[in-house]
């Protein structure tokens, strides 16, 4: 028997989207949980739900271990977890009953559950963690093994049934501080090789996930925080190049993501460490999230280079200052054209996430945005549309209007409130946005010799253009047509203010 087998709901193949673009990474929140208990004298096992088909597998899996203990521990680092697909809350629940068939008890913790553990505990989860997990998890299970005679009531963090069936909960948990005390994160446990081959397969490379820091300071009030809250913590340069340095001595990866909500936000830590890098030799590709306003601080693009950075993706969000500051985001619209243009100096790619459907948001603000789109010309971009998520300060002025919480998958791209405008409008706006950005940077690609329209390995991107062009007129007549369909009681700006 083994004592705990952690396990997670994020299946990839129940999100199309993401499936379809095949870049997987193994749940790196879990494998830190897993090593943490390891080290407290733990035997444990993992599920790896990121490649598996099915819930049958975790079925197999608990059936192949039979542990003492199921944790179902979602990885915060990743961002979809907070965003609580519908799809995977589903198969949080089916694996909950699964392990409670085999009368296994079964322990929960990630951000949807933080959110809504009341759910979670009536399907049959025995304790919620809320919050941040490694802990609370510790002090759980001296609880359920008997190391320790502290009562479950005692125990921040967490939420239960009592024998009245009445919902508990207990106070907050403190988050750790001193990131540099825990274990690396229990790669032996990862089948590395299944990983590998696909990334070679679909890509040509392999890349592996890392995380530098936990939390994010910021206050866009759009944001939720259910693990960390608005607390910031940071690993030291050092301990981030131990681990990458191992990594590389292990797995010989060729990239890396970090996959912090933000990397390198305290002053001077990427000039830290990009200088630990150089010194030890293991510059490695990377891509990471940062904010405009942080790229212009001191010589971080410099850093970045230094680094080994190939691609920073920023939260660009919206082209229009309005809308930027009726999300809190704390930054400005001349800062994200200055930032892109530093990053490109140096040689690093830059991604633009674009947020549409925000509050109060108009045809104007759209046009802004898409003007930002053109004239920065971003590697790459990504785009949503607005997400009410608990907790937040605008779940609390559009909660009233939802008609549903969560999105099933991460393409469904629906309005979860009556914005300005309808749901089918802002699908139409993402085919527009992409049509226009994919056929503008091949035509740039083309300008400047990077495709040659003789090579027959470029044909195909020279298609896609040539297709993107002919139908963007169209798609956007029907752009529109749907704009003249206007949801009714839409909360204005000046009203949700």
């Amino acid at each position: 028997m083994t004592d705990i087998l952690f396990g997670q709901s994020y299946y990839l193949r129940f999100d199309p989207k993401l499936y379809a673009a095949m870049q997987p990474y193994p749940p790196l929140g879990t494998l830190f949980a897993a090593s943490f208990m390891r080290e407290q004298g733990y035997d444990v096992a993992l599920f790896d739900a990121m490649l598996a088909d099915s819930e049958q597998e975790w079925a197999n899996a608990l059936d192949k271990y039979q542990p003492r203990y199921a944790v179902i521990y979602e990885d915060n680092f990743n961002y979809l977890s907070k965003m609580c697909l519908l799809n995977m809350r589903e198969a949080a629940f089916k694996m909950t009953k699964l392990a409670k068939k085999r009368s296994i008890p079964v322990i929960v913790c990630g951000s949807d559950a933080t959110d809504h553990y009341e759910q979670y505990l009536q399907n049959g989860a025995d304790v919620v963690i809320r919050g941040e997990g490694e802990l609370t998890l510790q002090e759980l299970m001296e609880h359920f093994t008997g190391k320790s005679n502290t009562s479950r009531a005692a125990i921040e963090g967490i939420a239960y049934l009592s024998d009245s069936g009445e919902v508990e909960t207990t106070l907050p948990r403190p988050v750790m501080k001193q990131l540099d005390e825990l274990p690396f994160p229990a790669w032996d446990l990862v089948d590395v090789e299944k990983y590998r081959g696909i990334w070679y397969e679909r890509h040509g490379y392999y890349s592996v996930n890392m995380v530098t820091t936990r939390g994010c300071p910021y206050h866009c009030n759009w944001c939720a925080k259910p693990i960390w809250g608005q607390r910031y913590n940071v690993r030291s340069p050092q301990s981030v190049a131990d681990e990458l340095e191992w990594l590389k001595k292990n797995f010989q990866l060729d990239h890396i993501w970090f996959a912090d909500d933000i990397m390198g936000l305290r002053p001077d830590w990427m000039q830290e460490f990009a200088d630990e890098i150089e010194k030890r030799g293991i510059q490695t590709p990377f891509k990471c999230l940062s904010r405009a306003d942080l790229i212009l601080y001191k010589d971080t693009a410099s850093a970045l280079s230094r680094a080994g950075a190939k691609t920073v993706w920023m939260g660009a969000e919206s082209g229009s200052q309005k809308i930027l500051d009726a999300m809190e985001k704390g930054t400005k619209v001349e800062q994200i054209y200055e930032s892109r243009k530093r990053l490109a100096e140096q040689g690093i790619e830059v991604g633009f996430f674009l947020q549409f459907g925000y509050l109060g948001e108009t045809r104007d603000d759209i046009e802004l945005t898409l003007k930002m789109v053109r004239e920065s010309l971003p590697d790459d971009i990504g785009i949503s549309v607005s997400y009410p998520l608990p907790g937040t300060k605008f779940y609390d002025m559009v909660k009233s209007q939802l008609n549903r919480t969560n999105w099933h998958d991460s393409e469904d791209l629906a309005m979860l409130y009556r914005g300005t405008f309808n749901t089918e409008f802002y699908r139409q706006l993402h085919t527009v946005v992409h049509k226009e950005f994919r056929a503008r940077r091949t035509w740039q690609a083309l300008w400047h010799g990077n495709i040659n329209p003789l090579n027959p390995k470029h044909l195909r991107r020279l298609a896609a253009m040539a297709y993107h062009w002919t139908t963007l007129n169209s798609a956007r007549r029907k752009l529109d047509s749907l704009a003249r369909i206007t949801p009714k009681d839409t909360i204005p700006l000046t009203a949700a203010n």
